[in-house]
């Protein structure tokens, strides 16, 4: 047998920086200059910077944007500066299908959805391709389906933090059970320190000490 003393043995500390996958689900939808305040802006201003820390620190990383409005599409990065305010509806569910498949493609240690959004989910894509619309109130039709997809991101390994930009109290109570389905996280915030929510969150996923 081999004797070993408590002096023989080291502890060891480190960090580990996993590899990671992100979808910025940015709102575009109409109410995001409403009532005189420009919530896009700084949000597409978030995104940049995001980039940017990526490319520098972590370039092993993946950063997609995804804009939701009455439907949802990707753009380049290099795009999103000229992006303005679309259509009127919010069509939560379609933004987060569209940021599922893109990450089902991705083999990173974690993926991840960064929601930052201001408004109810008001819109629906059928199957047929139609959109289902519906301004007034928490329409249970479509939050059914929106929280039938956040489910399926969970199922996936896709983690949503929520960004939100208004606190009406029936958002608050959407985002906080978004937040409990898929175990992430939801944020309160304003136009003015949504980055430097944003980026703290990124940082603290990135990183864990091991020992």
């Amino acid at each position: 047998g081999i004797e070993i003393e408590y002096s023989d043995l080291m502890v060891a500390q480190g960090e580990y920086q996993s590899s990671c996958a992100t979808v910025l689900m940015l709102d575009c939808s109409h109410s995001m200059i409403l009532y005189g305040e420009d919530r896009f802006t700084p949000a597409k201003r978030v995104a940049l910077a995001l980039s940017q820390l990526i490319k520098h620190q972590y370039p092993g990383d993946a950063l997609k944007v995804v804009l939701f409005h009455d439907s949802a599409e990707e753009v380049p990065l290099k795009e999103l500066g000229r992006v303005r305010v679309g259509p009127y509806y919010t069509n939560t569910r379609e933004g987060l299908r569209l940021a599922r498949r893109i990450l089902d493609r991705q083999r990173k240690d974690m993926r991840q959805i960064i929601m930052i959004t201001d408004g109810k989910p008001s819109a629906l894509t059928q199957p047929d391709g139609r959109i289902y619309r519906n301004a007034f109130g928490l329409d249970p039709y479509v939050l059914r389906e929106t929280f039938a997809e956040v489910a399926a991101c969970r199922r996936s390994g896709i983690m949503i933090n929520t960004f939100m930009l208004a606190r009406d109290h029936d958002l608050v109570a959407f985002v906080r059970r978004v937040a409990r389905i898929c175990k992430g996280k939801a944020y309160f915030t304003t136009p003015y320190t949504l980055g430097e929510y944003v980026l703290a969150d990124y940082l603290t996923n990135k990183t864990r000490t091991v020992h």
